[in-house]
């Protein structure tokens, strides 16, 4: 079949895709084969396609094709995560613009804007993918507010209440004002900022004294119930029994003493805020203190903060700082670099809070989750990240799993009786109505009797059960699906996910099935520009992934990310990547356009010549399919695509295809034509996985295809031993021929004319037929002893020699003696150089050496100049 003269990826890509998923290869149904699945980490469902996700996609692909291809029944289930805080805060502002407020519409109402927003925008990223040439079952796409993953999240809440592992707490937790809701510890980003130390004098209640208290955050004096002492601290023995007054407020407190105080740092004196520092909480249980909340949920203070009461909590500490100035209070400010908690959605300044919240217990879900990493039932790619994993495993602290949102999961806790002082925790209204019946003896109680908890879980919470829900394995755990394919093979995802999703994913897995969730994790790195920024909106530094594919394809795309992408490495990603797989693409379609305008005569013999090279090449195929599936089996996927492509591009197309391509004009055997188009065949099942689309045209292209035929579904190649000896040969042979295209190069020898080539001893290694052909060589003798005019080289340890015009040798001679004659001119000037004893004691070490490197480099030059002419 002919194709055109240019490769057109527009032209194939929806062609094949459209051709792919009307067949249903991407489907997979439980039968007799062994299971691969992959369960797609679900992006937001309001998402758009950016790098991050290109390169990861990419990489699922190219596992789940190649599985599809080794025999596995693959199953590769797409989704997309309801991102509680990120899409609510979308809709907020979207209302907002409306001059629409939350709280004036209510829950029903809001959630109806949410779902409208939601099919609006939502499904446009598994869109895109599919643009990438994503393989997925389509048909199991997954959302995590679908009716049956709800019902699988509210059960485990349900299930683990029961257990004892949910439980409601008043407990300091991390509170984002600009979301307005609570955050897990994984979700605030630790950075360090440079801030300052202010240092304010506290007096002391009924006497000229005063205390120096040293604080970043002056703002919360107002909260401020006592202050801290260490008891053996001799500079404040004094003060045992005493109270401070606050200033601003004028509140006298108590001050206490505990060893929490350090007696080296600072003066020995600490503000104790009990309300909003986990520390100060401590010293407030401990000592019985009030606990003063000073501020609104969006940062503001309330009135506890008096005169700054609904001003921002940044413009109070500049007012309080310069209140303090004015009132003699304020010692003095130092610089202070400190670590602040961010958000890691909203990038707020996370706020210290004292609420009652949802939280599960983390330390006996954690241990068998330790324990299969630990021992490789489930293996971390690269495995630099177990010592991570571990650490902070054995650190984890119980998981704040409830959120002041709408958009979610809400959690499925009724309270009920005077001031809602019981709960009852069930699937539905209905249920816990007949709990709370049962519980409190009350037959009286109705439905209008409970009020549901108006927060909803974490978003992470319905994603930990990801790899069971999506085969319905809460709901129904004895499900054909769920033994089919759970636990799952691969998890593609990043590091920076690591403990907010797969961590908790292995626990679920432990904790709901008694299994790990999957086997591999393979964890890549980021995706950054070249000067090795993170890819931002802010910076402007990250492309649009759309207008990327439009530019060089999906194909180039892919080979433009994977070139570069080392499992657990940050990708330095460079749009001449994409160049370069582009480039790959159009060779690999000329390639196809040679070898189809041979003309075939089948009354030829096969080529002697050919049949070298096609031995040879066959060798190298299984050589580096070795090399490729030893890579695929050790999540090198980067070097299994280089491997590729060096293959074709090098091996096939620069050396093979000219072995056998006929002289101009000429026909070529049938023989060497179906040989190389089997090996072009070849060539392109292990091109597959990383570029489908360009792999499916050119398949088709060179047979009519039935529907059981293509490519997609095709046998990956088998391992079979090859020849190490030939491919030993053809390294020499590669290099004898490039040598003697250097020398018809240097001595302005024509291709057209023929050489002879001699030598010496006899050559045991060369493959002579190739050498003829590819260096135009009419003759190649033994001689007795090196010919007086002829020009020499090496390779190995095998001298060749070429006879050449005495006018070419004298040219060569001159050649080389002006050049023997700078480099003598320039070892003395740097030899020079290095006998100044002043320079070198007063130059830089490296610089020292770069000069004797300079000089031995010289040196070897020179020998190996002499050499040659004499």
């Amino acid at each position: 079949m002919s194709i055109p003269s240019k490769f057109t990826p527009k032209t194939v890509e929806q062609k094949w895709y459209d051709y792919w998923t009307k067949n249903n290869y991407f489907q997979s149904r439980p039968d007799d084969r062994k299971p691969y699945t992959i369960v797609i980490p679900p992006p937001n469902v309001t998402g758009v396609l950016h790098m991050g996700h290109l390169m990861n996609n990419t990489l699922q692909d190219v596992l789940i094709r190649r599985a599809r291809m080794c025999g596995y029944n693959a199953c590769w289930v797409p989704g997309t995560d309801h991102a509680s805080i990120a899409t609510e805060a979308k809709v907020v502002h979207k209302l907002k613009n409306q001059g629409i407020n939350k709280a004036d519409i209510g829950r029903e109402a809001f959630m109806e804007h949410a779902w409208e927003w939601t099919h609006e925008h939502g499904g446009i990223i598994l869109d895109q993918l599919k643009k990438l040439g994503c393989s997925c079952d389509w048909e199991r796409t997954k959302f995590t507010l679908d009716d049956d993953m709800s019902a699988s999240v509210i059960q485990v809440f349900v299930d683990l209440y029961a257990q004892g592992l949910i439980y409601r707490g008043f407990r300091m937790v991390n509170w984002d004002p600009v979301a307005q809701t609570t955050l897990s510890d994984e979700e605030v980003i630790h950075e360090e900022h440079r801030g300052k130390l202010y240092h304010i004098a506290y007096a002391i209640e009924g006497s000229d004294q005063q205390v120096v208290i040293a604080t970043t955050r002056p703002e919360t004096l107002f909260g401020d119930t006592a202050v801290a002492i260490h008891p053996d601290d001799e500079r404040h023995k004094e003060l045992h029994g005493k109270k401070a007054i606050v200033p601003i407020v004028n509140r006298a407190v108590p001050i206490i003493q505990d060893e929490y105080v350090s007696l080296e740092l600072g003066t020995g004196c600490l503000k104790v805020t009990p309300a909003h520092d986990e520390n100060d909480k401590e010293l407030g249980d401990t000592h019985q203190l009030a606990f003063i909340d000073i501020f609104n949920p969006d940062g503001t203070l309330n009135s506890q903060g008096l005169h700054y009461q609904g001003k921002d909590r940044f413009d109070v500490r500049k007012a309080v700082v310069k209140e303090l100035e004015a009132a003699g209070k304020l010692v003095k400010i130092d610089d202070h670099v400190h670590k602040v908690g961010t958000s890691e959605r909203t990038k707020a300044v996370v706020e210290p809070r004292l609420s009652d919240q949802w939280f599960l217990k983390m330390e006996d879900l954690a241990k068998p989750a330790i324990e299969a990493v630990e021992q490789g039932d489930v293996h971390l790619v690269p495995n630099k990240f177990i010592n991570t994993y571990r650490h902070w495993m054995n650190n984890i602290r119980d998981w704040n799993i409830s959120r002041q949102l709408w958009w979610g999961h809400q959690i499925p806790a009724y309270y009920y009786g005077e001031n809602n002082e019981k709960v009852v925790v069930a699937p539905s209204k209905e249920e816990a109505l007949k709990k709370a019946i049962a519980d409190s003896g009350d037959a009286t109680l109705t439905l209008e009797h409970l009020t549901q908890d108006e927060d909803v879980l974490d978003t992470w919470f319905s994603s930990w059960l990801w790899p069971i829900s999506v085969f319905d394995g809460v709901n129904n755990p004895d499900n054909e699906e769920i033994n089919y394919y759970y636990p799952t093979q691969e998890l593609v995802t990043g590091p920076d996910i690591l403990f907010f999703w797969v961590a908790r994913m292995i626990m679920s897995g432990y904790a709901l099935r008694d299994e790990k969730p999957f086997s591999h994790v393979y964890l890549t790195g980021l995706v950054r520009d070249a000067q090795g920024r993170k890819m931002s909106k802010q910076l402007g530094n990250s492309p649009d992934a759309i207008k990327l594919m439009e530019t060089y394809g999906a194909d180039g795309v892919r080979v433009g990310l994977l070139l570069s992408a080392a499992a657990g490495n940050d990708l330095l990603f460079d749009e001449n990547l994409c160049q370069q797989g582009k480039n790959f693409a159009n060779k690999i379609w000329n390639a196809f356009r040679l070898v189809q305008s041979w003309t075939v005569d089948e009354q030829l013999s096969a080529c002697p010549t050919a049949a070298v090279g096609l031995a040879w090449y066959r060798a190298k195929f299984q050589h580096t399919l070795a090399h490729i599936d030893d890579h695929f089996a050790k999540y090198r996927i980067s070097d299994a695509l280089m491997a590729t492509y060096k293959l074709i591009w090098d091996d096939f197309c620069s050396w093979l295809l000219e072995v056998v391509k006929p002289a101009y004009g000429a026909s070529i055997d049938k023989d060497t034509y179906d040989q190389v188009c089997t090996l072009f065949e070849d060539n392109l099942r292990l091109l597959h996985p990383f570029m489908p689309f360009l792999s499916e045209e050119l398949w088709h292209a060179f047979a009519s295809r039935s529907t059981e035929e293509a490519l997609i579904i095709s046998d990956w190649p088998e391992q079979q031993s090859y020849d190490q000896d030939l491919l030993t040969s053809f390294a020499h042979t590669a290099e004898l021929i490039t040598q003697l295209r250097s020398l018809r190069k240097n001595q302005n020898i024509s291709f057209k004319e023929a050489i002879q080539v001699l030598q010496t001893k006899e050559d045991k290694v060369s493959l002579k037929p190739l050498v003829l052909k590819l260096a135009h060589v009419e003759s190649w003798s033994e001689v007795a002893q090196a010919p007086a005019q002829a020009l020499s080289f090496r390779v190995n340890k095998q001298e060749y020699f070429v006879p050449v015009a005495a006018s070419n040798l004298e040219e060569e001679r001159a050649k080389m003696e002006e050049e023997l004659s700078y480099l003598e001119g320039f070892l003395k000037s740097v030899e020079k150089k290095l006998a100044n004893e002043r320079f070198v004691s007063n130059a830089p070490q490296q610089v020292v050496a770069m000069e004797q490197k300079k000089a031995d480099d010289a040196r070897t030059k020179i020998n190996a100049l002499r050499k040659r002419l004499s």
